[in-house]
Protein backbone atom coordinates (compact mmCIF):
# COMPACT_ATOMS: atom_id res chain seq x y z
CA UNK A 1 0.00 0.00 0.00
CA UNK A 2 2.72 2.20 0.82
CA UNK A 3 4.61 1.64 -2.53
CA UNK A 4 1.37 3.15 -4.30
CA UNK A 5 0.59 6.20 -1.99
CA UNK A 6 4.13 7.57 -2.34
CA UNK A 7 3.63 8.21 -5.95
CA UNK A 8 0.30 9.94 -5.17
CA UNK A 9 1.17 11.88 -2.79
CA UNK A 10 4.75 12.99 -4.36
CA UNK A 11 2.73 13.65 -7.69
CA UNK A 12 0.17 15.73 -5.85
CA UNK A 13 1.51 17.73 -3.67
CA UNK A 14 4.28 18.53 -6.91
CA UNK A 15 1.53 19.32 -8.71
CA UNK A 16 0.99 22.46 -7.47
CA UNK A 17 4.97 23.36 -8.22
CA UNK A 18 3.87 21.93 -11.68
CA UNK A 19 1.35 24.98 -11.86
CA UNK A 20 4.76 27.17 -11.83
CA UNK A 21 6.34 25.26 -14.46
CA UNK A 22 3.86 23.66 -17.31
CA UNK A 23 0.86 25.87 -16.05
CA UNK A 24 1.61 28.63 -18.41
CA UNK A 25 1.29 25.42 -21.65
CA UNK A 26 -1.76 23.93 -20.04
CA UNK A 27 -3.55 27.87 -19.71
CA UNK A 28 -2.18 28.18 -23.44
CA UNK A 29 -3.89 25.20 -24.64
CA UNK A 30 -5.78 26.49 -27.95
CA UNK A 31 -9.02 25.49 -26.59
CA UNK A 32 -10.78 28.51 -27.19
CA UNK A 33 -12.45 27.23 -30.38
CA UNK A 34 -14.30 23.94 -28.86
CA UNK A 35 -16.89 23.76 -27.17
CA UNK A 36 -17.57 22.37 -23.22
CA UNK A 37 -16.83 18.30 -24.19
CA UNK A 38 -13.59 19.68 -26.47
CA UNK A 39 -12.31 21.28 -23.88
CA UNK A 40 -12.35 18.30 -21.49
CA UNK A 41 -10.86 16.57 -24.21
CA UNK A 42 -8.14 18.23 -25.05
CA UNK A 43 -7.10 19.15 -21.50
CA UNK A 44 -7.69 14.46 -20.55
CA UNK A 45 -5.27 14.08 -24.20
CA UNK A 46 -2.81 16.90 -22.69
CA UNK A 47 -2.43 14.99 -19.31
CA UNK A 48 -2.61 11.76 -20.74
CA UNK A 49 0.21 12.37 -23.13
CA UNK A 50 2.18 13.44 -20.04
CA UNK A 51 1.28 10.18 -18.08
CA UNK A 52 2.47 8.10 -21.18
CA UNK A 53 5.73 9.90 -21.24
CA UNK A 54 6.23 9.73 -17.18
CA UNK A 55 5.49 5.73 -17.82
CA UNK A 56 7.83 5.69 -20.29
CA UNK A 57 10.61 7.71 -18.37
CA UNK A 58 9.72 5.12 -14.90
CA UNK A 59 10.16 1.86 -17.17
CA UNK A 60 13.23 3.18 -18.21
CA UNK A 61 14.66 3.77 -14.79
CA UNK A 62 13.34 0.22 -13.53
CA UNK A 63 14.98 -1.48 -15.78
CA UNK A 64 18.50 0.63 -14.69
CA UNK A 65 17.35 -0.16 -10.60
CA UNK A 66 16.97 -3.83 -12.44
CA UNK A 67 20.21 -3.75 -12.93
CA UNK A 68 21.83 -2.36 -9.54
CA UNK A 69 19.76 -5.41 -7.81
CA UNK A 70 21.19 -8.15 -9.99
CA UNK A 71 24.20 -6.83 -9.09
CA UNK A 72 23.62 -7.26 -5.68
CA UNK A 73 23.07 -3.29 -5.00
CA UNK A 74 19.60 -2.68 -5.05
CA UNK A 75 20.08 -1.62 -1.04
CA UNK A 76 23.37 0.79 -2.15
CA UNK A 77 20.97 2.16 -4.66
CA UNK A 78 17.97 3.19 -1.82
CA UNK A 79 20.49 5.03 0.33
CA UNK A 80 22.12 6.74 -2.51
CA UNK A 81 18.86 7.94 -3.78
CA UNK A 82 17.58 9.06 -0.37
CA UNK A 83 20.85 10.87 0.39
CA UNK A 84 20.10 13.05 -3.11
CA UNK A 85 16.28 13.42 -2.30
CA UNK A 86 17.81 14.65 1.20
CA UNK A 87 20.60 16.66 -0.38
CA UNK A 88 18.17 18.21 -3.12
CA UNK A 89 15.72 19.34 0.12
CA UNK A 90 18.72 21.12 1.94
CA UNK A 91 20.41 22.64 -1.31
CA UNK A 92 16.82 23.13 -3.11
CA UNK A 93 17.30 27.12 -3.80
CA UNK A 94 20.49 26.58 -5.64
CA UNK A 95 21.00 23.53 -6.83
CA UNK A 96 17.68 21.96 -8.28
CA UNK A 97 17.02 25.89 -9.72
CA UNK A 98 20.54 25.07 -11.49
CA UNK A 99 20.11 21.70 -12.65
CA UNK A 100 16.75 22.78 -14.75
CA UNK A 101 18.43 26.31 -15.78
CA UNK A 102 21.08 23.78 -17.61
CA UNK A 103 19.05 21.16 -18.84
CA UNK A 104 16.72 24.07 -20.80
CA UNK A 105 19.68 25.11 -22.53
CA UNK A 106 20.36 21.89 -24.13
CA UNK A 107 20.02 21.49 -27.76
CA UNK A 108 17.53 18.87 -27.65
CA UNK A 109 14.74 20.93 -25.54
CA UNK A 110 15.51 23.63 -27.52
CA UNK A 111 14.16 21.27 -30.44
CA UNK A 112 10.79 19.87 -28.08
CA UNK A 113 10.22 23.34 -27.43
CA UNK A 114 9.88 24.32 -31.18
CA UNK A 115 7.70 20.89 -31.93
CA UNK A 116 5.25 22.37 -29.08
CA UNK A 117 5.13 25.73 -30.75
CA UNK A 118 3.84 23.88 -34.01
CA UNK A 119 1.48 21.71 -32.32
CA UNK A 120 -0.12 24.30 -31.09
CA UNK A 121 -0.84 25.91 -34.23
CA UNK A 122 -2.29 22.35 -35.65
CA UNK A 123 -4.65 22.58 -32.84
CA UNK A 124 -6.02 19.02 -33.31
CA UNK A 125 -7.31 16.42 -30.20
CA UNK A 126 -4.27 14.50 -31.62
CA UNK A 127 -1.95 17.49 -31.31
CA UNK A 128 -3.27 17.80 -27.26
CA UNK A 129 -2.00 14.35 -26.51
CA UNK A 130 1.77 15.02 -28.32
CA UNK A 131 1.91 18.26 -26.62
CA UNK A 132 1.51 16.51 -23.01
CA UNK A 133 3.87 13.63 -24.63
CA UNK A 134 7.07 16.18 -25.58
CA UNK A 135 5.77 18.15 -22.18
CA UNK A 136 6.92 15.40 -20.37
CA UNK A 137 10.47 15.74 -21.80
CA UNK A 138 10.61 19.23 -20.26
CA UNK A 139 13.00 19.91 -17.17
CA UNK A 140 11.22 19.70 -13.89
CA UNK A 141 12.50 18.79 -10.44
CA UNK A 142 9.79 16.74 -8.95
CA UNK A 143 10.08 14.31 -12.13
CA UNK A 144 13.78 14.50 -11.40
CA UNK A 145 13.15 13.58 -7.80
CA UNK A 146 10.06 10.49 -9.19
CA UNK A 147 12.80 8.68 -11.37
CA UNK A 148 15.40 8.36 -9.06
CA UNK A 149 12.47 6.53 -6.50
CA UNK A 150 10.99 4.74 -9.54
CA UNK A 151 14.59 3.61 -10.24
CA UNK A 152 14.42 1.90 -6.74
CA UNK A 153 11.38 -0.27 -7.17
CA UNK A 154 14.37 -2.65 -8.55
CA UNK A 155 12.04 -3.31 -11.50
CA UNK A 156 10.53 -2.45 -15.26
CA UNK A 157 7.11 -2.69 -14.33
CA UNK A 158 7.41 -1.31 -10.96
CA UNK A 159 8.93 2.05 -12.08
CA UNK A 160 6.42 2.58 -15.03
CA UNK A 161 3.72 2.27 -12.67
CA UNK A 162 5.49 4.55 -9.70
CA UNK A 163 5.28 7.15 -12.74
CA UNK A 164 2.15 6.43 -14.52
CA UNK A 165 0.80 7.00 -10.39
CA UNK A 166 2.72 10.24 -9.89
CA UNK A 167 1.34 11.38 -13.43
CA UNK A 168 -2.05 10.41 -12.41
CA UNK A 169 -1.88 12.62 -9.12
CA UNK A 170 -1.10 15.62 -10.79
CA UNK A 171 -3.78 15.39 -13.25
CA UNK A 172 -6.70 17.57 -10.82
CA UNK A 173 -4.78 20.56 -10.26
CA UNK A 174 -3.51 20.25 -13.76
CA UNK A 175 -7.28 20.22 -14.81
CA UNK A 176 -8.44 23.12 -12.38
CA UNK A 177 -5.45 24.89 -13.87
CA UNK A 178 -6.24 24.81 -17.27
CA UNK A 179 -9.67 25.89 -17.06
CA UNK A 180 -9.41 28.43 -13.97
CA UNK A 181 -6.12 28.52 -11.83
CA UNK A 182 -8.28 31.05 -9.58
CA UNK A 183 -9.47 28.27 -7.47
CA UNK A 184 -6.08 27.82 -5.56
CA UNK A 185 -5.89 30.76 -3.31
CA UNK A 186 -2.32 32.11 -2.56
CA UNK A 187 -2.58 30.91 1.26
CA UNK A 188 -2.99 27.63 0.18
CA UNK A 189 -0.49 27.04 -2.65
CA UNK A 190 2.21 28.77 0.04
CA UNK A 191 0.99 26.35 2.39
CA UNK A 192 1.89 23.24 0.15
CA UNK A 193 5.15 24.72 -0.87
CA UNK A 194 5.83 24.62 2.52
CA UNK A 195 4.88 20.91 3.28
CA UNK A 196 6.93 19.63 -0.05
CA UNK A 197 10.18 20.26 1.61
CA UNK A 198 9.63 17.94 5.11
CA UNK A 199 7.54 15.76 2.86
CA UNK A 200 10.56 15.67 0.36
CA UNK A 201 12.63 14.88 3.51
CA UNK A 202 10.96 12.03 4.90
CA UNK A 203 10.82 10.35 1.37
CA UNK A 204 14.76 10.30 1.51
CA UNK A 205 14.86 9.11 5.07
CA UNK A 206 12.52 6.69 4.38
CA UNK A 207 14.74 5.41 1.78
CA UNK A 208 18.15 5.57 3.96
CA UNK A 209 16.66 3.43 6.30
CA UNK A 210 15.25 1.01 3.82
CA UNK A 211 18.57 0.44 2.65
CA UNK A 212 19.88 -0.42 5.97
CA UNK A 213 18.28 -3.47 6.28
CA UNK A 214 17.14 -2.98 10.04
CA UNK A 215 14.88 -5.88 9.76
CA UNK A 216 12.01 -3.36 10.30
CA UNK A 217 8.88 -3.99 8.78
CA UNK A 218 7.29 -2.85 6.08
CA UNK A 219 10.16 0.50 7.00
CA UNK A 220 13.75 -1.29 6.59
CA UNK A 221 12.74 -5.26 6.20
CA UNK A 222 15.93 -7.67 5.75
CA UNK A 223 16.75 -8.23 2.80
CA UNK A 224 19.48 -10.43 0.60
CA UNK A 225 22.11 -9.22 -1.76
CA UNK A 226 19.45 -8.93 -4.65
CA UNK A 227 16.64 -6.84 -2.66
CA UNK A 228 14.77 -10.05 -1.83
CA UNK A 229 12.82 -9.63 1.70
CA UNK A 230 13.82 -12.17 3.69
CA UNK A 231 11.25 -12.21 6.69
CA UNK A 232 7.79 -14.05 6.04
CA UNK A 233 5.28 -10.98 7.42
CA UNK A 234 6.58 -8.53 4.64
CA UNK A 235 6.95 -11.22 1.20
CA UNK A 236 5.32 -10.02 -1.37
CA UNK A 237 1.79 -12.13 -2.32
Amino acid sequence: MSSLIIPLALGFLGSFHCIGMCGPIALALPLGRRGPAGKVAGVLLYNAGRIMTYSILGLISGLIGKGFSLMGLQQVLSVLIGIVIIATVVLSKTWTSSIEQKMSALPVLKEIKTAIQQLFRRASLPSFFLIGGLNGLLPCGFVYIALPMAMATGTSWQGALFMALFGLSTVPAMMIVSFSHRLFSLSFRNNVKRALPVFMFLLGVLLVVRGLNLGLPYISPQCDANGHVLHSCCQKK
